[in-house]
């Protein structure tokens, strides 16, 4: 039976929708609302929102998300060129169905409904800007979106990439309490990418496939902050005193080795990518319900005195269930431990200040 015109200019209309939901061409009370714009046969599953996705991590991590089995709905914010990656994004014939957001506008349209946002935005240091330039910027685009979050999908987890993370995180701390939503079980630091870099240098210097490797990095996300556990490796092994500063030095300096070999025209933007939806994949697991599922960020935390710290978590459906202890620590990992807690202290409470002062 052949469709009518009508049936034709619905289904045409559905097609473009889920690309630009907010299209004042859509009649208020036709059937093409934007909530009745999902393709047919997509994907059971959750609904994760990018926050940046035109970005240098923000594009690999769309095209990975959009390929993860667990995603039903994937909606991609940015302020500039987001209609454009969506559009490119779209066209891969995997089950999640991919929306565009652009600018502030439409941020709440963005969040509303959403399982899991992932915050890769901000701004890379540019030639001429100092850190504290850097830290203004992008701790006020967190501010704004954290904001958004707060008001739309209260209950989401959130995963904050923007950095500096050690900062950003106490900022969206302060927003949630503020907005009286803060779950500090659904505020999840990521860290991954320091976790990517161990398992992968300590692989090469044990001749191992990296898949086989577990290091548990702990503490911060910058510098002296990222702590290896190189005592705590699996497959369990010793290392000598200098292939520990080795392999610690160069874990802390992963960011500064891809910037020098990037020459000034990037960061680590596409492992960064990778490890992010690494860790947003275990957190989907956990929302599934899955067993056991455990992987390092930067939550609040009672682990040490400070108020966040990366270690291990259990990822469960509300998020961060269970903060695990450090474990046994060599003399090495309790002296790099005190230098990173030092240099912790004074990065959160520069965020928790942005806000409350």
């Amino acid at each position: 039976m052949k469709p009518s015109s009508t049936e034709v200019h619905q289904r045409i209309s559905r097609i473009s929708a889920h690309l630009y939901p907010s299209n004042p061409q859509m009649g208020e009370g036709s059937m093409l609302e934007r909530a009745n714009c999902r393709a047919k046969g997509g994907a059971p599953g959750f609904k994760v929102a990018i926050l940046g996705a035109a970005g240098g991590i923000g594009q690999p991590l769309a095209m990975l998300m959009k390929i993860n089995p667990l995603v039903s709905v994937l909606h991609l914010y940015d302020v500039v060129n987001a209609p454009g990656v969506t559009a490119d994004i779209s066209h891969m014939d995997t089950g999640a169905v991919v929306r565009g957001f652009l600018g502030q506008s439409q941020l709440e349209d963005a969040l509303t409904g959403m399982d899991l946002v992932i915050i890769p935005a901000g701004i890379p240091r540019k030639p001429g800007m100092t850190r504290d330039d850097l830290f203004k910027i992008n701790a006020g685009i967190v501010r704004t979106l954290c904001e958004g979050i707060a008001k739309c999908c209260p209950n989401a987890i959130v995963n904050l990439i923007s950095n500096p993370v050690n900062s950003t995180v106490p900022i969206a701390a302060e927003v949630f309490k503020k907005a009286g939503t803060y779950d500090p079980k659904k505020l999840l630091g990521v860290t991954s990418l320091d976790v990517v870099r161990a398992n992968t240098f300590v692989a090469e210097v044990l001749g191992l496939d990296p898949r086989e490797v577990e290091v548990p990095v702990v503490g911060g996300h910058a510098g002296v902050t990222i702590l290896p556990l190189l005592s705590q490796v699996k497959p369990p092994c010793s290392f000598t005193q200098e292939e520990t500063e080795y392999l610690t030095k160069r874990i802390q300096d992963g960011g500064t080795e891809v910037v020098e070999a990037k020459k000034g025209a990037g960061s680590a933007t596409l492992s960064m990518a990778y490890a992010a939806v690494k860790f947003a994949d275990a957190c989907l697991k956990g929302l599934r319900g899955d067993a056991g599922v455990v992987a390092c960020a930067f939550v609040a935390s009672q682990v040490t005195e400070l108020p966040f710290f990366a270690s291990k978590v259990r990822l469960g459906r509300t998020g961060a269930e269970e903060v695990y202890q450090l474990g046994p620590l060599n003399e090495y990992e309790r002296i790099g431990l005190e230098k990173a807690k030092k240099e912790l202290a004074e990065s959160i409470q520069k965020g928790i200040s942005f806000i409350r002062n």
